[in-house]
């Protein structure tokens, strides 16, 4: 495939890098469209993006130099190729801290939480599409061994001294796998988002698919580097999955719940718009 999507001189352009920056600008833009049908500000939607993408980079560029902060003393010059690093546990971990400061802004802001994650969740789904696309081309998350039609073969050294990706092996296209399913999860979304009943209602619905895409995906995947649990039953981006099926599955019952409670008048649909 093409690990380095084009030249500029001596300066390559990685093909990870510059599709998971468009996916992000496309989230960015679908995203004032979203927040405007969830009923949110699309300035503060577009606030809590860019912070939570500005700490979720720098955050887990942070914990990286500290795990490797040994090593990075000893040879610097490393720290010029820590941008063409990726890992499941890195990506996690970015995640994560981005998450929890979109959620303290959002908080701050006074923000409704459920209806702004229904408005990121086509968003999120969508960009999650062109990363995979990226990592498709670059060799990143590289799929197992495959004796099929439309097996991958990598030949690009950068894809194995960057990745790690095998060179001249017939692989599953998992990447390909993910974007498929997450681009079908954002339509699916975008499409649902005028008919949702409740706030919260496409947030859980996108919790649960993008589990539902990361489990199945990884059952193709390459298992080095990705940890186990149960005697390697389950890796850890598996984990992850399940937790966020589970968390979308208990949005979408809570707002069952809450939309069955005995209630009329002016004041309960206040109450839904605010939750």
């Amino acid at each position: 495939m093409h690990p380095v999507l084009f030249k500029l001189g001596a300066l390559l352009i990685p093909s990870y890098g510059a599709l998971a920056a468009a996916g992000v600008l496309v989230a960015l833009v679908l995203a004032q469209r979203t927040a405007r049908t969830a009923g949110v500000s699309p300035a503060q939607v577009w606030n809590a993006c860019v912070v939570a993408l500005f700490t979720a980079l720098l955050g887990s560029r942070i914990l990286l130099v500290a795990v490797n902060w040994r090593e990075l003393r000893r040879h610097p010059m490393w720290m010029l190729g820590l941008a063409t690093i990726h890992s499941p546990w890195l990506a996690g971990a970015g995640v994560l801290i981005g998450g929890l400061a979109a959620f303290a802004y959002m908080r701050w802001q006074h923000q409704p939480l459920l209806a702004t994650l229904d408005a990121l969740a086509a968003p999120l789904a969508c960009g999650l599409a062109l990363e995979q696309v990226g990592a498709l081309l670059a060799g990143a998350g590289f799929g197992t061994e495959a004796s099929l039609p439309w097996a991958v073969v990598y030949t690009h050294p950068l894809a194995l001294r960057w990745n790690g990706t095998p060179l001249g092996v017939p692989l599953h296209p998992v990447q390909a796998y993910a974007a498929l399913a997450y681009g079908t999860l954002a339509v699916l979304l975008l499409v649902g988002m005028p008919m949702r009943r409740r706030a919260g209602d496409v947030a859980g619905a996108g919790l649960a698919g993008m589990g539902v895409s990361v489990y199945v995906t990884e059952l193709w995947r390459d298992p080095e580097g990705r940890g186990q649990l149960l005697n390697g039953a389950l890796d850890g981006p598996q984990v992850a999955a399940i937790i966020l099926v589970l968390l979308g599955a208990w949005i979408l019952l809570e707002r069952g719940r809450r939309g069955r409670r005995p209630a009329t008048g002016s004041a309960v649909r206040m109450g839904d718009a605010h939750e």
